[in-house]
């Protein structure tokens, strides 16, 4: 007898006009640096009210293109919540740059600004800061960006979770996430169980043209082609002065991080369903809330904050298992047997044993509290009602609660 799927904790939704988008380039002339790309970035920025977007290859590459375009390295700090993906820290490492990690809201895993403030008193002179907007809810920009310009910190948000989310800005009014009216750039990952799927994909937005301008140089070996720019003008112009049209100058390191047109194709097929998969993860969200109300306290979903209006990627609830008197990895494996799959985001990284190494040992309690009871259930847009009837009916049954 065969065992019945497991319902994912997240996974894409991809319909026929999805896969006859990429069927098209796959027909075409262009597999990669074509057409498909440059609609997909112009897509992206007017979603997102930025003045350039640029597609790359993963929200990890968005991070070290970020931190590259800064200018991150040896002698320089970057700030970095501790309850993240690896990659937000890896990012600035990856560049030499040294790493202090901030405190988060036990409540919902937000670097606050006193959290910011503490990790800077930790780090003067601080170069950036990579503010992590988690689950789909955004980390209080106003704040943290008045903070940073008070200290000369460029921002980064890392807003790989947060794709069609809005923030409030320092003005008061609301900004789509990726708008970067507090921060220098905002990146994205387009992986399949973000809220929108390109297989593998991200992309940074920026509103300064020189960011835009070596953000697009960098994600493609770093390759300068500007004639009016050129250092080597022997190597680079022939007898008349004209241009040789082969010719581009490298004057530092860097990496392919290109997203293909296949990718791209696929990314801007699913962009123009954004709305309609915020409705979707909405209303199953709401759902969840209500439903989880009578499991209070043992179980119930994480904190709200009133500067977002999220899109959410993640539904995290906070469990109590030191009441329950069952560990997680018990009721992890008790929904699996009922066909529900569960996740954990994330292991603290002072908790990891390179940046307990690298920053040291430390005691982030917002963090270790958040981390000791999330867990994240499925929310996807293929779910129906009935799907989070079914997850919720499995957590009070697995906890002792069911009625």
């Amino acid at each position: 007898m065969t065992a019945a799927p497991v319902m994912p904790y997240g996974r894409q939704r991809i319909e026929a006009d999805d896969i006859a988008a990429v069927v098209a380039v796959l027909e075409g002339d262009w597999l990669t640096t074509g057409p498909a790309v440059d609609e997909f970035e112009r897509a992206l920025g007017e979603t997102v009210d930025s003045k350039y977007a640029i597609a790359c290859s993963s929200g990890t590459a968005a991070l070290h293109m970020a931190a590259m375009a800064l200018g991150l390295g040896p002698g320089k700090i970057a700030i970095v919540p501790s309850l993240t993906f690896a990659a937000t820290a890896n990012a600035p490492r990856l560049t030499g740059c040294d790493v202090v990690l901030a405190d988060v809201d036990p409540e919902t895993g937000l670097m606050r600004p006193e959290d910011f403030e503490a990790a800077l008193a930790r780090a003067p002179g601080a170069a950036a800061v990579f503010p992590v907007h988690m689950n789909g809810q955004a980390v209080d920009m106003a704040a943290i960006g008045e903070i940073a310009r008070a200290h000369g910190v460029a921002i980064v948000e890392d807003a790989s979770h947060a794709l069609g989310g809005d923030v409030l800005d320092r003005d008061g009014a609301w900004r789509p996430v990726g708008a970067c009216a507090d921060s220098a750039m905002t990146v994205f990952s387009f992986h399949p169980v973000k809220t929108i799927a390109m297989g593998e994909g991200g992309a940074v937005t920026t509103n300064g043209a020189a960011l835009g301008a070596a953000l697009a140089r960098l994600r493609n070996h770093a390759l300068h082609r500007d004639p009016a720019a050129f250092e080597a003008r022997d190597l680079a112009f022939d007898a008349d002065g004209q241009p040789n049209p082969w010719y581009y100058e490298l004057r530092e390191p860097g990496l392919n991080y290109r997203a293909s047109d296949i990718h791209c194709a696929l990314g801007r097929s699913q962009l123009a369903k954004l709305d309609r998969f915020r409705a979707a993860r909405t209303a199953l969200a709401a759902r969840y809330d209500s439903l989880l109300a009578p499991l209070a306290p043992l179980v119930r979903p994480l904190g709200r904050v009133a500067w977002a209006r999220p899109c959410w990627h993640l539904y995290v609830a906070l469990i109590d298992f030191a009441e329950l008197g069952r560990s997680r990895a018990e009721v992890m494996r008790a929904l699996r047997e009922r066909g529900i799959g569960s996740q954990v985001h994330y292991t603290p990284l002072h908790l990891q044993p390179y940046y307990r190494d690298h920053c040291g040992a430390q005691h982030l309690p917002g963090a270790e509290a958040y981390y000791a009871r999330c867990l994240s259930l499925p929310l996807h847009v293929s779910m129906t009602e009935a799907d989070v009837d079914r997850v919720v009916g499995s957590i009070a049954e697995t906890i002792g609660t069911a009625s």
